[in-house]
């Protein structure tokens, strides 16, 4: 029996979702699939298969480190890829460069490893996957579209993921972010 696995990860505002979704497939770009609107998120730390006790120690972690974090604003700003740049392996939208983004993934990151998950040592690329496997018979050039989306990171979420259903990520927990009055 196949395990469940789990990540921690900032959710994006289901009209933004939305609006990636469409504006991505309108390009008609042939990649073998394309992740389902409602599972856009910003990984910040995967854990990979757990057992519900180190789960539990995770979540009570990552809870203590991100309580006194300020939710703040993010610019999806870019496109990029992994993998071979003529057929890349992942599509996805990149935010513009953000501090505050990479201080929460080091604190995220440094609870799960306190409770004895090993996280991928590379080093941290904030992105948003929105396709997976190039099966274009010309090469792969980026689309020339302009993006310039915000969203507020306000939230930490655990989910579960069932490769079994469409969409795929379920919410386990949320950990709200601190709202700050009267600063952008």
């Amino acid at each position: 029996m196949r395990s469940n696995h789990y990540f921690f990860a900032l959710p994006l505002p289901l009209e933004l979702k939305l609006h990636l979704h469409q504006m991505v497939q309108q390009q008609q770009l042939p990649f073998a699939r394309f992740v389902h609107e409602e599972d856009l998120h910003l990984t910040l730390a995967f854990l990979g298969a757990a057992e519900e006790e180190q789960l539990q120690t995770a979540l009570q972690l990552v809870a203590l480190s991100v309580q006194d974090v300020e939710a703040f604003p993010l610019v999806i700003d870019s496109f990029g890829t992994f993998g071979k740049k003529d057929e890349p392996r992942i599509f996805w939208m990149g935010v513009k460069a953000e501090e505050r983004l990479n201080e929460l993934q080091s604190v995220v990151s440094h609870a799960c490893r306190k409770a004895g998950f090993t996280l991928d040592n590379k080093p941290f690329r904030p992105h948003i996957t929105l396709a997976r496997k190039w099966k274009g018979e010309a090469a792969f050039q980026l689309p020339h579209i302009s993006v310039n989306q915000k969203f507020l990171a306000e939230s930490v979420i655990l989910y579960e993921t069932y490769l079994d259903q469409s969409p795929k990520y379920k919410m386990r927990n949320r950990m709200k972010l601190h709202k700050c009055e009267g600063k952008e």
